[in-house]
């Protein structure tokens, strides 16, 4: 049965939704998109915002069966893990995420780490500690740096790569003072990191195009970690053996473990890679797409996006996926004192798209398209689409440099590691 006339819910309020939603907007299968709560930055592109919570599941429900929603798209990890899917199909609703017990995968560090040993999946070496003494007493079986992770949801700033002990001490005990919850240590991988999303239905699975996050907040991957200042897809310097090596040594094991475990997996898995001397090992799993490669993956996507989905949640087999043939580049606008302590409240200049450039936003407020002003860390995404990544890249830091913003900043080396380029 062909998908028409659909009616669309996503779920969420950042960067990462607002591509998803304007994807899925594109398509002549789509008559309508939702999203909740949205930004309002996003009603411009046609998005109808919907004021209600991403963990408000009653309310959630109600609003999709009242306007016949077609099925819902989950964004964050916070709704998944606490179990959304599972409320949303109890209701007799379609919706496309894992369920609460497959969210696990993102939602506990020691529980993935746990999955990958059984199905033999390449990963570090770690030990979890249910608290400080044991886990100060374990940090001597690891050697410098060590990786510490909190063992739940963190978006994407619970890790801490410690160079000595006392830093790797004092990490172990911040994560049992503000969190109350197990820590994980990890073997330190070094290599270069990708980004490759897996969207598994019933039957079968479809891989979208892979990217490069830029985790840290700082050029040169300075400074702490934060939920990600910018992306860019392809990746010229992957070559096609390490491709397929990704491919048949973590893809095709996982899918299995999941089918294995019986899952019964309907969504996108992101599988953090890193490539070493020993080849390409998982850091993490991520049960839903990364912010902000979803704001350079979903460009280059020319199959029919949405009838993806909708194959996956009608229980179809899976159509192709189509890569398109050029570069995004996507960097992140963040607020001055991202991400300790973001400043709010300054306005924004008028970011108008163009033919090369889209821009997707995410923690602000006020109107749209000239009152925008800051409302948290990341705030928005300019991304640049061109026939390769270097000039994908100067157009991106072209229309940045343009730009008057004031008490923001991102980072000037955004595909630098494909490209040799930084654009200070």
């Amino acid at each position: 049965m062909t998908a028409s006339n659909l009616r669309i819910l996503v779920i969420g309020s950042g960067g990462r939704e607002h591509a998803i939603a304007r994807k899925l907007l594109s398509s002549p299968a789509v008559s309508e998109v939702y999203c909740a709560p949205g930004n309002p930055g996003m009603v411009a592109t046609g998005i109808k915002l919907v004021p209600l919570g991403e963990l408000a599941f009653d309310q959630l429900i109600e609003f999709a069966k009242k306007q016949n929603i077609s099925w819902t798209f989950v964004g964050p990890e916070d709704a998944l893990v606490a179990g959304i899917v599972d409320r949303f199909q109890a209701a007799g609703l379609k919706i496309f995420g894992p369920t609460a017990q497959a969210a696990q995968l993102e939602g506990s560090k020691k529980f993935a780490l746990e999955f990958m040993k059984k199905y033999q999946i390449p990963t570090a070496h770690y030990q979890a500690y249910i608290d400080e003494q044991s886990a100060l007493i374990g940090l001597s079986d690891f050697d410098l740096p060590v990786v510490i992770k909190a063992d739940g949801l963190a978006a994407g700033k619970g890790v801490t790569i410690a160079q000595d002990r006392l830093t790797a001490q004092q990490a172990i005990k911040q994560v049992f003072e503000e969190r109350k919850q197990q820590v994980v240590l990890e073997e330190f991988l070094a290599g270069d990191e990708y980004s490759l999303f897996v969207v598994i239905g019933q039957t079968n699975y479809q891989i979208l195009p892979m990217a490069q996050d830029h985790k840290r907040v700082a050029d040169h991957d300075h400074g702490p970690n934060t939920g990600g200042m910018g992306a860019y897809s392809p990746l010229p310097q992957l070559s096609t053996k390490l491709y397929q090596q990704m491919l048949t040594e973590v893809v095709e094991p996982t899918v299995a473990g999941l089918r294995q475990a019986e899952f019964n997996y309907h969504g996108v898995l992101y599988i953090g890679l890193i490539v070493t001397k020993k080849g390409p090992k998982v850091i993490e799993y991520n049960v839903r797409l990364g912010d902000p490669e979803t704001q350079v993956v979903l460009p280059r996507i020319a199959s029919d996006f949405a009838k993806l989905i909708d194959a996956c949640v009608q229980n179809q087999p899976l159509p192709p996926v189509t890569f398109a043939d050029f570069a995004a580049v996507a960097v992140v606008i963040a607020a001055q004192g991202y991400p300790q302590s973001p400043q709010i409240g300054q306005k924004l200049p008028v970011l108008a798209e163009n033919k090369k450039i889209q821009i997707d936003y995410a923690n602000v407020a006020g109107q749209v398209p000239a009152k925008l002003v800051a409302n948290g860390g990341r705030l928005a995404a300019v991304i640049a689409s061109q026939p390769d990544l270097l000039a994908a890249q100067k157009t991106a830091y072209d229309y940045l440099n343009s730009l008057n913003l004031t008490g923001c900043f991102y980072r000037h080396d955004i595909g630098q590691k494909a490209t040799g380029k930084i654009f200070a």
